[in-house]
């Protein structure tokens, strides 16, 4: 009931009355005035006013299932979609599901996490109402060493994704770091679970964190002199809803062409990296080394110039110049 009253809603410019709907849809006006309250509890802005009826002022803040599969519109993973107030990481979650059998295209998006996790162990600054936590079930076809470049591949979409919603289509950052200003708007982790006896994928999850409307001053003080927010950069508030949506729709392009077309992934993703051709320090293993990246490999490796020729770099810490702090 409340979703066929909130898509007559927004159907409806102007005011649409409760006997309207109570007809249109056979129901009583006491079940229609029920299915407006239960929306209202939802976060959705209903109107009310004598003797017209009931308008839809605006999408709820809130994330909402309902309204990041009204904008997939017909997409089928939009009925893959759990919406959740909190979880410890999308990422854990998504794991577990896909562990259990979860199909393709399952969607966990949380409104905060406690526990979220970047590349190489690191925590992932989650709060509440102000970022968009989302992890993807991917299940490819193929040898772990057909997807080495699955996280380049997620960044290039993430990036179309993004500036759909937003109008800002950020850089890249080598090699998870999707940036603008100088500033981190997004990290993304991705994670393999192989078949003990073939060694192919069992399945991928694909997690991905965007900052969508926090100040500088929401930051915690270690890390607001490098990250933003697509507010703070756009001047403008961003549908948290149109974002998932939009980042939903990207990522499911991986779904069918991750393998084949590697190449093109890659192309687009050396256009949007903001690393090459920068002076760069890598550090691994307790030692740091200076060169300048010159190029990103079709394995996904940054080749990074330390003054003997190109060298593929694959791990460790790189830092690149004129970024979060680095001078």
């Amino acid at each position: 009931m409340k979703d066929r009253i909130l898509e007559l809603l927004r159907q409806e410019s102007g005011y649409l009355s409760g006997q309207e709907m109570s007809t249109l849809l056979g129901v009583s006006r006491a079940a229609v005035w029920k299915a407006v309250e239960a929306l209202r509890k939802e976060g959705y802005t209903i109107d009310s006013a004598p003797n017209r009826g009931y308008h839809l002022d605006a999408p709820t803040g809130r994330l909402s299932a309902r309204e990041i599969a009204a904008r997939l519109d017909g997409h089928p993973w939009a009925e893959l979609v759990q919406v959740l107030d909190s979880v410890d990481s999308t990422n854990n979650l998504a794991k577990t599901l896909a562990a259990q059998g979860a199909p393709a295209g399952t969607v966990i998006v949380a409104d905060s996490q406690t526990g979220g996790r970047g590349r190489m162990g690191r925590s992932f600054v989650s709060p509440p109402g102000v970022g968009v936590y989302l992890s993807v079930i991917l299940r490819p076809e193929a040898p772990p060493e057909e997807l080495m470049h699955l996280t380049c591949a997620v960044a290039e979409v993430l990036c179309d994704g993004i500036e759909v919603a937003s109008g800002l289509r950020p850089g890249i950052k080598w090699t998870n770091d999707l940036v603008s200003g100088g500033r981190k708007l997004c990290g993304i982790l991705t994670e393999l679970s192989l078949e003990a006896e073939s060694g192919h994928v069992q399945y991928a999850v694909v997690g991905a964190g965007v900052n969508c409307d926090q100040t500088l001053s929401d930051f915690p003080p270690e890390i607001r002199d490098m990250a933003g927010s697509l507010s703070m950069l756009t001047g403008k508030a961003v549908s948290r809803n149109a974002l998932a949506a939009e980042m939903i729709r990207a990522l499911s392009r991986l779904d069918g062409d991750l393998v084949e077309n590697r190449q093109e992934w890659m192309d687009r993703y050396r256009r949007d990296c903001v690393t090459i051709g920068r002076a760069v320090s890598v550090s691994r293993a307790g030692e740091t080394r200076w060169g300048q990246a010159v190029d990103v490999d079709d394995r996904g490796a940054l080749l990074v110039d330390f003054g003997q020729g190109p060298e593929a770099v694959q791990s460790g810490e790189v830092s690149v110049r004129g970024m979060y702090g680095y001078v």
